[in-house]
């Protein structure tokens, strides 16, 4: 009898132990649906109150009834949250049960030569690989690619953009495009790369690219802040602010696209350092939202077109973000996203909803684009590239052709609506 009892519980502990059995081991993304306002508070409580990322909303503020929360979830805290949901009968399911698993998975890289693979470019890569990257880049096209250091980040780590210039032709107009604001976005950085790499690559062969980098000089910033980025890779997956020290809290890290001029720190974002969204001691008090805007304030005579990449949700969206009001473009601004929105659902089948960011999301002062917007720079987008949810900021890199496939559709159609609207009409030749 003994015998037979000691085999059943062995038999039981190895079933616990078979793949997909094991959940309490593991990390998790839930998406919760409250309902009432008690649900809300506690929803609320739980994301502020226990060790656990806020996925969507940002904020614990934007919580909402009947708007679906994506919540990461630690192993360590998964027993607790989830008995939580039970008690207040709060809708709730599991998205992603292994993210430890698929964190592993895109951290894994064996190489950092871009020409070694031709699956580089459908790879997450370490700021290190990014750096080594924007290097040999400009090696191999000493031509057309230049390496400008338009700054240090709070740790120091250089904030490198690269030029694209096809030609020197007078009065040339140019782009700006930064990704990887947010550290755990790492599909933004992925599309920067691809970006550049698709621009040398299709540079006379496909019709819409060589007549953006005929007419446009494009600025592109790869990794916006690289220290939260770096953390990211070897601590804490799920950061999304940098890394600087606040006096008086032991809160590290300002979110850097609320830490722009543009209604700064007023609804939608916070003075508190240890939110997701705190807004810095001042406008620009970040080296690296500093370094951005000093270069921008510098070329604001030819940068003509702002984009700044984020994930996820899949949106396109333009000023303004920090008040409801519209911007005085903004027919132009809805008719070029809407447009975008309407080919990408054409060749990808995928849906993107378009906007103003306030009216679109919710109020978000401080931000990049408004900034952009602001100083002159009229065509100024953010895009929030692939998924809506599914794997969140843990897309796999089986998915970065995709959504950088879509993101580059937007871009092109964008950019060639800009150069329409503000390219001098050719005069015709004068009789002499």
């Amino acid at each position: 009898m003994t015998t037979l009892f000691i085999l059943l519980v062995l038999i039981h502990v190895d079933s616990l132990l078979q793949p997909g059995r094991c959940t309490e081991t593991r990390d998790q993304i839930l998406a919760i649906t409250p309902k009432t306002p008690e649900e809300v508070d506690v929803v609320r409580n739980i994301s502020t109150q226990y060790e656990t990322a806020l996925w969507q909303p940002v904020s614990w503020q934007h919580i909402q009834e009947d708007s679906q929360v994506h919540l990461y979830v630690p192993a360590n805290s998964s027993e607790t949250v989830k008995g939580l949901l039970q008690t207040n009968a709060i809708t709730h399911q599991v998205l992603l049960e292994n993210a430890n698993e698929l964190i592993e998975m895109q951290t894994r890289n064996d190489t950092t030569d871009p020409r070694s693979s031709s699956t580089f470019y459908e790879r997450y890569h370490s700021l290190e690989d990014i750096y080594y990257w924007i290097n040999r880049t400009a090696h191999d096209n000493p031509n057309t690619v230049k390496v400008i250091l338009i700054g240090s980040s709070y740790e120091k780590r250089p904030l490198y953009a690269l030029k694209l210039s096809m030609n020197n032709n007078p009065d040339k107009k140019a782009m700006w495009l930064d990704c990887g604001i947010h550290a755990r976005e790492w599909v933004s950085p992925a599309f920067c790369l691809w970006f550049v790499h698709y621009s040398l690559s299709f540079y006379r062969v496909n019709a819409d690219i060589t007549h953006i980098l005929d007419n446009m000089d494009v600025y592109i910033l790869p990794v916006l802040n690289p220290d939260g980025y770096e953390y990211t890779w070897t601590t804490n997956r799920m950061w999304r602010k940098n890394r600087s020290v606040s006096q008086g809290s032991s809160c590290i890290g300002v979110d850097l696209n609320r830490n722009f001029d543009a209604n700064w720190c007023t609804e939608g974002a916070s003075p508190d350092p240890c939110t997701e969204i705190y807004c810095g001691a001042f406008p620009e008090s970040e080296p690296e939202s500093q370094a951005v805007a000093d270069f921008l304030r510098s070329h604001k005579d030819s940068v003509q077109l702002y984009l700044t990449i984020h994930s996820y949700s899949q949106m396109l969206l333009f000023p303004y973000s920090y008040k409801l009001e519209e911007a005085e473009n903004h027919r132009d601004l809805l008719e070029m996203t809407q447009e975008a929105a309407q080919k990408i659902r054409r060749h990808y089948r995928n849906i993107y909803k378009y906007g103003a960011g306030a009216k679109t999301i919710y109020l978000a002062p401080g931000g990049s684009d408004d900034w952009a917007y602001n100083l002159g720079i009229k065509y100024s987008f953010t895009f929030e590239l692939q998924d809506r949810g599914r794997y969140g900021f843990l897309l796999p890199p089986s998915q970065i052709s995709s959504a950088c496939s879509e993101a580059l559709l937007a871009t092109k159609i964008i950019a060639r609506k800009v150069l329409e609207k503000t390219q001098a009409p050719t005069r015709p030749p004068q009789s002499v």
